[in-house]
């Protein structure tokens, strides 16, 4: 009987995850020598043709003056010239990125010499590019100049001149390509950058709902809990509406964003719960806004602000307290507010988790265009306002 062949153990995650640095790495070395590579065809293509009309024109203006006289190489050879020195320059600059730049002071001679020996080559180039597309006559003179016209020393101004131009244009293209990939390399760390932040506001947003889903459940049994002893048939009917209001809470806490008529209902079902204990303390009333119906808020948004109106309207005293919850549309700003009576004399300042909880919501799904206060008011009544955008058509993405 053949025994089974040994299990392959799996491979270690971060093998794995080297692998998969290795392999985008690569696509993206490839992708910006892709890159690098149209850049210099296209700068070298815009050089070849800067050099043959700048020539052109002052070979014109030398024969106006001097008669005739050929001074300046025919257009053709300056295009051979530099489609025999473009192969050099992508070698050059492949070299040049190879050898990269730090530290710098002993990389810096390393970086000039590939220059020079790109620059040194423009004019054997042209002398090449001279005898291929001249006149016999001309094939002749550069043959019999000694090695291409290297070295005849009539011709070293126009070398040195030469090779000053085609090291300044070196640098001009090595200038170009190192300026891309900076651009490339701060555009993709402002996308990650993005990335990122929208990352964090959505771990915050989450963060932020799941401080109230225990709050609230906390608050909610310890109310039906004080029913239990003394009237069963109530705790259980409100048993009942909180699963129910658990349900919606879960709901709710998934989405970043719920329609009002969603949230106010929840709202009253909350309230209704807290009124089932207090009945003979708590009126509460909730706006029925039905032409706002398809209107969008940030899920549970209104939910501490009502929780706090109830826990401290009725904190401090034995009298009647009344909660009303609005909704107000005024020059495309919605307006949520949550309006309740407190004791007389109570002191103020309530700044608890559901407020801060709130600020900090609005804050990072609008920014500066949503605001939020808690105040007092007149006749014993504290007043916490909501002001945001009124979305008709759901959030934005």
């Amino acid at each position: 009987m053949n025994s089974l062949p040994d299990a392959i153990p799996a491979q270690p995650p971060l093998r794995g995850v080297q692998q998969a640095r290795v392999v985008l790495r690569g696509a993206f070395a490839t992708a910006g020598a892709r890159q690098n590579l149209l850049i210099l065809t296209v700068f070298w293509i815009y050089v070849a043709c800067s050099n043959v009309l700048y020539a052109n024109s002052m070979q014109a203006s030398i024969a106006h003056l001097a008669g005739g006289e050929q001074v300046f190489a025919p257009w053709s050879a300056r295009l051979l010239q530099h489609l025999l020195l473009y192969p050099i320059l992508l070698c050059c600059v492949g070299i040049s990125f190879r050898v990269g730049w730090q530290p710098l002071w002993r990389k810096l001679p390393i970086q000039l010499l590939i220059g020079l020996l790109f620059a040194v080559s423009a004019d054997p180039a042209m002398s090449i590019a001279e005898g291929c597309c001249g006149t016999p006559m001309e094939r002749q003179h550069v043959m019999s100049m000694g090695t291409m016209g290297i070295w005849s020393k009539d011709d070293i101004p126009t070398w040195l001149a030469s090779a000053t131009t085609f090291l300044l244009t070196y640098g001009f293209a090595l200038a170009l390509i190192m300026s891309f990939g900076f651009y490339q390399r701060l555009r993709d760390a402002q996308l990650r950058s993005q990335v990122l932040e929208r990352a964090l506001s959505a771990a915050n947003l989450a963060a932020l709902r799941m401080q109230l889903s225990p709050h609230t459940l906390f608050n909610l049994l310890h109310t039906i809990r004080g029913h239990i002893s003394w009237d069963p048939a109530t705790a259980q009917s409100m048993v009942v509406q909180l699963g129910d209001l658990l349900r919606r809470l879960l709901t709710a806490g998934e989405r970043d964003f719920s329609r009002l008529d969603e949230e106010l209902q929840f709202v009253r079902l909350y309230l209704g719960l807290q009124q089932r204990r207090f009945a003979d303390r708590l009126t509460v009333s909730v706006a029925q806004p039905d032409a706002m119906i398809g209107a969008w808020v940030p899920s549970l948004i209104l939910q501490p602000l009502v929780e706090n109106a109830v826990v401290h309207g009725l904190a401090g005293h034995e009298g009647p307290v009344t909660v009303r919850v609005d909704a107000v549309v005024n020059d495309e700003m919605l307006s949520l507010r949550v309006v309740n009576t407190v004791a007389p004399g109570k002191p103020q300042g309530r700044a608890g988790i559901g407020l801060r909880n709130v600020r900090e919501r609005l804050a990072i799904q609008f920014g500066d265009r949503a605001s939020f206060s808690a105040m007092p008011g007149y006749n014993n009544v504290w007043i916490a306002e909501v002001r945001l955008p009124l979305l008709r058509d759901g959030p934005r993405k």
